[in-house]
């Protein structure tokens, strides 16, 4: 699929990988709605989610590549949401083209000490958050019969590792879902795939991975991620969210791939 000209959603696209995913979609044609929840505090979080002032400094940036970009602040949780971040798009940019399911947060620590409510958010926006969005966007999108979904999952969606318990879940859980609703959407010619990242400097590495003391040998300190990338990946350093966002471009365009999870971790996960 040709994407100058198409219409893109991106969840959680305020910074980080979604910032990363609009900036290529952008720079590759396509017309960007950027959606994010606008509100840095959640209880159930250690760290703080991406500011309204950062959706709009993205925005601009999507804007000065020549396509048009719409912000839509919605809660990826609630459906009545969904429904209007689809409806918005279609009548912002004219249509929907391209899912991209990015929003997702983490909580860490052992299962024996994990509070429910901690485990609840993260399934609810990490999970439950691209069910949602793709039940809201999938009328749009086969009106077409043509289209893409980009489910954004995790290395951690193959692998467990221990202190992630939650956020490994939920990703395992996208990964599923990929591949199911791939089986369900291609007669529609609507193809769904998953990218799975690696080691990334965003907030949740930076904030909160950090700080996981036994993380593949962490130490805690300030260059921990180039150490274990270096150490555990085949190329020897971290991903971006430009690695991201170049993945996601190519799943957006490739019209034979569906229901696949496509690593961009340097080799760390081959699986």
């Amino acid at each position: 699929m040709e994407l100058a000209g198409k219409n893109a959603i991106v969840t959680g696209a305020a910074r980080g990988i979604g910032r990363g995913i609009a900036l290529k979609l952008a720079e590759a044609g396509a017309n960007v709605a950027l959606v994010d929840l606008g509100n840095p505090a959640d209880p159930a979080l250690t760290y703080n989610l991406a500011a309204q002032t950062d959706l709009q400094q993205t925005a601009a940036e999507v804007r000065r590549r020549e396509v048009k970009a719409a912000t839509i602040l919605a809660d990826v949780t609630r459906y009545a949401d969904c429904q209007r971040m689809a409806a918005e798009t279609a009548e912002q940019l004219g249509g929907i083209d391209i899912l991209v399911n990015n929003a997702g947060i983490i909580a860490v620590g052992a299962v024996a000490d994990f509070s429910e409510a901690q485990w609840d958010r993260v399934m609810a926006v990490n999970a439950k958050g691209p069910f949602l969005c793709a039940k809201a966007c999938i009328p749009h999108l086969t009106k077409n019969r043509e289209g893409a979904i980009v489910n954004i999952a995790s290395i951690a969606g193959k692998k467990g590792y221990g202190g992630l318990s939650a956020y490994c879940a939920s990703k395992f859980a996208v990964v599923a879902f990929t591949q199911a609703l791939a089986e369900e959407l291609g007669p529609a010619n609507i193809r769904v795939n998953a990218v799975c990242p690696g080691f990334l400097r965003t907030a949740m590495w930076t904030e909160v991975l950090n700080k996981l003391s036994n993380l593949l040998g962490a130490s805690g300190d300030e260059d921990n991620l180039s150490r274990i990338a270096r150490t555990n990946t085949a190329l020897q350093r971290e991903q971006t969210p430009a690695d991201i966002g170049e993945a996601v471009v190519y799943l957006a365009r490739a019209d034979n791939v569906t229901g696949i999870a496509l690593n961009v971790a340097g080799g760390a996960e081959v699986h």
